[in-house]
């Protein structure tokens, strides 16, 4: 099984997006290989060539519906509430319309149609994610999800305590951008979405048709 975790940017900022690679091998994943930046060709053309020979399992850090009418989602109010227990701040769960935000949300929208168009062998499983819950419902010092994306020496300790939760080989250059810690929390998040020896720190399951995907961390 291979995992990816997305760090999407707007699709006018290419720079920004990262993709993390993972191999599952035991109980463990190993990092295989990142890219950034990453257009929307390059993405889609690293998805297929891995589900040509394994299934792939993708969390995407951006938003992969929206509500009819603008504002918040029935998941955005859930997992905002579900930060502001852990001690982190609800702000940061903004509405998929809202005008920061909206640019995002097209390119997730988009990228995840063209994913499902995708002809493969493998199946290609897919999940929205907030890296920062993640990281916030895991780690025990909640001070250091709150302030690692201005802080260098605490994603160097964040990348280290990958390997406390089985991430293996993550190398050191990934605490230099912030993009690339979310990315990793990405992975974290999808892998355990979807592996049955684990479960996710929170859920909302998809409401299809207007919100077909999960949505985890």
């Amino acid at each position: 099984m291979q995992y990816i975790g997305l760090d999407l940017s707007g699709p006018s900022n290419t720079k920004g997006t990262v993709l993390v690679h993972f191999q599952k091998q035991g109980d463990k994943l190993h990092y295989e290989q990142h890219e950034t930046p990453v257009n929307d060709h390059v993405l889609l053309t690293y998805i297929e060539s891995l589900a040509n020979r394994d299934s792939v399992t993708i969390g995407i850090d951006a938003p992969l519906s929206y509500e009819d009418g603008g504002g918040d989602r029935e998941s955005d109010r859930a997992l905002r509430s579900f930060v502001t227990e852990l001690g982190m701040k609800g702000a940061s769960i903004m509405p998929p319309t809202m005008m920061r935000m909206v640019y995002l949300s097209l390119r997730g929208i988009r990228i995840t149609r063209e994913i499902e168009r995708l002809s493969t062998p493998y199946e290609i499983h897919l999940v929205e994610v907030h890296p920062g819950a993640a990281l916030g419902a895991r780690m025990e010092n909640i001070d250091d999800v709150l302030y690692y994306k201005q802080d260098h020496s605490i994603r160097k300790r964040i990348r280290t305590w990958f390997d406390s939760q089985q991430m293996l080989g993550v190398p050191e250059r990934m605490a230099e951008e912030s993009h690339t810690i979310d990315a990793c929390a990405a992975a974290l998040a999808a892998w355990h979405w979807q592996d049955p020896d684990h479960e996710p720190a929170w859920l909302f399951r998809a409401c299809p048709p207007l919100h077909p995907y999960e949505f985890c961390c």
